[in-house]
């Protein structure tokens, strides 16, 4: 049945209208990627971008375009009632710092910059979407739902796509992330975040020998968590980031800091070292006051990101119809494994939820030598865009793929 729908779809004459516009709009997906770039996005400073969004959305035709609360861009095409609720995002934010500059160099074909492919090749394949679907004048049976979230990369923590999904419902959401058009992501990979801070009187290093060190105390609880057993399936993983502390060479530490990233598939094993994680810590605080007969030294435990794992069956609807749509332009789709994208958080709801590749090649993601290069990059708005209708069905033609929740 999943094969007919798409085959049906191949068929019709406005949908074979549509692929070629797509592929023609090509140039203008790709304008819009630079324009987008050039324009920075830094953790939590996406406004800029997102009123630029905005603006394109609205030109193309989107219904109810707005910026939310958290500083989401979202609007609507409406079905013809009675259907599924589908969400189709990218994320507006970068990984790079304020100040970084994003000017868009180009070198024998490829497009070099910070940000040029993750993710603001999805926005620019989001607005190529948008102008298919206006252009195609497909009456869907479901609605669909557009936009850009904020908060996706980082300390972000998925606020944008939280932020969405605590105040809507939907039957189904797309992300579309990552360099690789042929890519399937429907498993999420969870992970807790914490900045670690240890605070005591520090204190010369001489003439108040004796004082616990927050120092020293950080460099217990370091030496601790290397040595935590984990799981390799559930793949469960641990990193210790950036480390501060301390003021000068002949000081006892007053404070000292470490951000920590917890990783699982799992949800049980993510716990499981999250409980060794915090025993760790304390007792690190706990030995260093002990050593020097004291109770001077605190802990601080700040948890700044949860992003939930989740598990959804390869067989479900959504997945299978991506594959589809993926053979239906000429590619073979790939299956892969557990990753921490926007969709994470409605998988983790129980939401029929997908992340689905980009067009084009991309590499140097999160480095200053970021690049893309447009070549076939048509092929992955092509994909969607027979996803979006596969998913929420055709007027008086196709039934909606997906089925609507309770």
């Amino acid at each position: 049945m999943m094969k007919k729908v798409f085959e049906c779809l191949m068929e019709k004459q406005e949908i074979k209208q549509t692929l070629e516009f797509i592929h023609q709009d090509e140039n203008q997906t790709l304008k819009e990627q630079i324009q987008l770039t050039e324009i920075p996005a830094p953790p939590f400073k996406e406004q800029e971008r997102a009123v630029q969004f905005q603006e394109m959305l609205i030109q193309y035709g989107l219904e109810h375009v707005h910026i939310d609360e958290e500083g989401n861009v979202f609007g609507i095409r409406k079905g013809a009632g009675n259907g599924p609720k589908l969400v189709i995002s990218a994320h507006l934010d970068t990984v790079f710092p304020e100040g970084t500059d994003t000017t868009v160099s180009e070198k024998e074909g490829k497009y070099f910059a910070p940000g040029i492919g993750d993710d603001t090749r999805g926005l620019a394949e989001v607005l190529s979407l948008v102008r298919a679907l206006t252009q195609s004048n497909v009456d869907t049976v479901g609605d669909i739902i557009i936009g850009g979230t904020v908060g996706e990369e980082g300390a972000g923590d998925l606020r944008g796509i939280k932020a969405y999904f605590d105040k809507n419902n939907a039957d189904g959401y797309i992300s579309i992330d990552g360099p690789n058009m042929d890519v399937i992501t429907y498993l999420g990979t969870g992970s807790y975040r914490y900045t670690i801070t240890y605070t005591g009187p520090g204190g010369h290093s001489f003439a108040d020998f004796g004082n616990p060190s927050a120092t020293h105390a950080l460099g217990r609880a370091i030496a601790e968590i290397s040595n935590i057993e984990t799981t390799s399936d559930p793949k469960t993983t641990f990193s210790v980031g950036p480390i501060t502390g301390g003021s000068s060479v002949n000081a006892i530490s007053e404070t000292a800091s470490m951000q920590v990233d917890l990783r699982s598939n799992s949800k049980i094993e993510l716990d499981r070292l999250d409980e060794k994680f915090q025993e760790v810590v304390k007792e690190a605080c706990e030995a260093e006051n002990r050593r020097w007969d004291s109770n001077a030294l605190t802990l601080d435990i700040h948890r700044f990101g949860n992003r939930p794992p989740a598990k959804q069956s390869e067989d479900l609807p959504i997945v299978s119809a991506l594959q589809e749509a993926i053979a239906a332009v000429g590619e073979s789709p790939v299956l892969a494994g557990p990753s921490s994208t926007d969709a994470n958080y409605p998988m983790s709801l129980g939401i029929p939820s997908i992340t689905s590749g980009t067009g084009g090649q991309a590499g140097g993601a999160h480095t200053l030598q970021e690049w893309y290069n447009p070549k076939d990059g048509y092929l992955a708005v092509q994909k969607n865009f027979l996803l979006i209708l596969g998913l929420v069905g055709i007027k008086d033609e196709i039934q909606p793929i997906l089925t609507i929740r309770s």
